[in-house]
């Protein structure tokens, strides 16, 4: 009889991981979803004003040209790069969650502490 539970064991662990996996790429506002690679436009209209609005400048790595014939190297800064953390309270037992935007597009969603 054990043995005959750990398929069972197994194909319920796969699900809750998998379907761990997929809360990370959208977050349901409302009656829509809002996925990875949607613009802070589309957030907006579809989930409306967060709680919280962060706004940073990311600076990308530096790039760093092949040495010169006379031994100099080049190093390229590039401007930063807009990053947007907005904050979205969904209401009690649910998680805080966080949705951040690199040059306008939604890049990572992070869920927080649940509300209580």
């Amino acid at each position: 009889m054990r043995s005959s539970c750990l398929p069972i064991l197994a194909f319920i662990a796969c699900a809750a991981s998998t379907v761990a996996m997929a809360d990370t790429r959208s977050f349901r506002c409302k009656n829509n979803l809002v996925k990875l690679g949607d613009s802070k436009a589309s957030a907006l209209s579809i989930c409306g004003e967060p709680v919280i609005k962060d706004q940073f400048c990311k600076k990308p790595d530096a790039q760093v040209s092949t040495p010169s014939a006379n031994g100099s190297t080049t190093v390229i800064n590039s401007a930063c790069e807009s990053v947007d953390e907005w904050t979205y309270n969904p209401g009690t037992g649910q998680f805080m969650t966080t949705l951040r935007f690199e040059s306008g597009t939604l890049t990572a969603i992070k869920y927080g502490e649940r509300v209580k």
